[in-house]
């Protein structure tokens, strides 16, 4: 069978068809679809526009206008030698798609958009298999997903894990930090580290949005504080954890 042809495209008309495709792509494809951003808000982030942020849906769609798949991130500029990066909140692919480059695709897309913005890079956040609990890799096989086949595709794509002890401020047990996660991160022009100022300046801004400019920048700080306040961090393959996690 020869695979479907498809094109990118960025949406940014909130009445546009393809959002609450790519919602129901998304729904489909990840065990815990309450835990990202719903459908229902993308229309307004694609028109949102602001010197701080300025939030992206990338769309991979046939011909006929069936969604393949696509990608929402983020640019967050930063002031001075910093420049700020992207930040990736979600990227999925239809099963009948999957393996066939879309995802490829959109994501070299949105690196080529985040060096033409000047910016250091893309960031992204993924669930590492070894903090997985029972349930929650039940409920990924059923996707369809293997999350350390997903890891190795991300290191494929470019992205390496960034040696840090990071967590979701919120979204675990009781409200409390979201721990099975790393933080990710592709330079636009390759880099065996990360400026431990980019880290946090970005996270700042990425979670400003939802979490307020106070606790956004109280997060951020106690992230610099977990890392000893090193100027630069170490990038390693992307199917690795942090070593912090690594540890005995």
């Amino acid at each position: 069978m020869t695979p479907p042809a498809f094109t990118l495209r960025h949406v940014t008309d909130p009445r546009d068809p393809a959002i609450p495709a790519f919602g129901r792509v998304q729904e489909a494809s990840y065990y815990a679809p309450d835990m990202l951003i719903p459908p229902e808000v993308f229309g307004h982030l694609v028109t949102r526009r602001s010197p701080e942020r300025e939030d992206r849906l990338l769309v991979a769609q046939t011909p006929d206008g069936e969604v393949l798949g696509g990608t929402l991130y983020a640019l967050l500029p930063l002031p001075g030698e910093l420049r700020g990066a992207g930040f990736n909140s979600f990227m999925a692919v239809t099963r009948a798609a999957r393996g066939l480059g879309v995802g490829r695709a959109l994501h070299d897309e949105t690196l080529r958009v985040v060096r033409d913005a000047g910016l250091a890079g893309m960031f992204a956040d993924s669930v590492h298999p070894t903090r997985q609990n029972a349930e929650d890799r039940a409920a990924e096989a059923a996707t369809g997903v293997d999350p350390a086949g997903r890891r190795a595709a991300l290191h494929a794509l470019g992205l390496r894990t960034v040696d840090i002890p990071y967590w979701q401020p919120v979204g675990g047990p009781d409200g409390g930090p979201l721990t099975d996660l790393d933080l990710l991160f592709q330079p636009a022009r390759p880099a065996p580290t990360v400026p431990l100022a980019l880290v946090t300046g970005v996270l700042r801004a990425y979670w400003t949005g939802w979490l307020g400019a106070e606790r956004a920048q109280a997060e951020a700080r106690a992230l610099a504080d977990r890392a000893g306040h090193a100027e630069r961090i170490g990038l390693l393959a992307g199917t690795e954890p942090p070593t912090y996690w690594a540890a005995p």
